[in-house]
């Protein structure tokens, strides 16, 4: 134990040398370029090209994967601290505008497949598990919450009572609108598309347009007969 301590201090100063010297240099100082040559010491696995703009902050970067052909723009917050079993990895060509903010805490992973894109002012956070499909489409301002406070007990103060972590899903070829949350426990299934300003509070079967607070199913996008052979797939 105190040489995995050791270790993990250790891989904390490094880290903080190597993001704050990298970190903040502009593009006209070559900042992208430098940073996708000088981050592979310090990421789990980064691949090639890669850009990420100044202004990122990251933490845990020994938790974190990313994929080649990614973009991170400036303003985004990557946080995979609090348990060496946490992990965030972004699949191959996945891209996360301004001011996202992606967090663990403990024995979390956050896994967002390819050619997804996050909008800014994005939120996903643990400690459940959280799983994003590949070629999805998340617009700004939504909300991706993988936890729920206990409050039973009136006598006790709610941020004692722990938290549930069920866990998101999140499948392939979704779109979710402007402002929309998803809650612990749902799984969004494959095409779907939810409405702005929708809470998505239970499971949405494939290929349907859910809108409003609770989401509700209002449509499927293709019809019964070619919907059952492709959830039966």
């Amino acid at each position: 134990m105190p040489n995995e301590q050791y270790f993990s201090k250790l891989q904390r100063v490094q880290e903080l040398v190597v993001t704050t010297v990298l970190g903040d240099l502009p593009a006209l100082l070559l900042g992208p370029k430098l940073r996708s040559l000088g981050y592979g010491s310090i990421f789990a696995q980064i691949g090639s090209p890669i850009y990420i703009q100044n202004g990122v902050e990251f933490n845990g970067t020994s938790c974190i994967e990313i994929g080649s052909g990614v973009y991170i723009f400036k303003g985004v917050r990557m946080d995979a601290r609090g348990h060496k079993n946490n992990k965030i990895h972004l699949g191959n060509r996945v891209a996360i505008e301004r001011n996202v903010d992606i967090g663990c805490l403990k024995d979390t992973c956050i896994h967002i497949d390819e050619d997804t894109f996050i909008a800014p002012n994005v939120c996903i956070e643990g400690p459940g598990d959280i799983k994003i499909g590949k070629h999805c489409m998340i617009a700004a301002h939504s909300g991706i919450y993988a936890n729920n406070h206990n409050f039973a007990d009136p006598m006790e103060l709610i941020k004692y009572q722990g938290v549930t972590r069920k866990g998101i899903v999140i499948e392939d070829d979704c779109w979710l609108g402007h402002g929309v949350t998803v809650l612990d426990g749902v799984t969004i299934g494959k095409g779907s598309v939810i409405g702005a300003g929708a809470v998505v509070n239970k499971d949405i079967p494939p290929f349907s347009v859910a809108v409003g607070i609770p989401a509700r199913v209002v449509k499927n996008r293709i019809s019964k007969d070619l919907a059952k052979v492709q959830t039966e797939k």
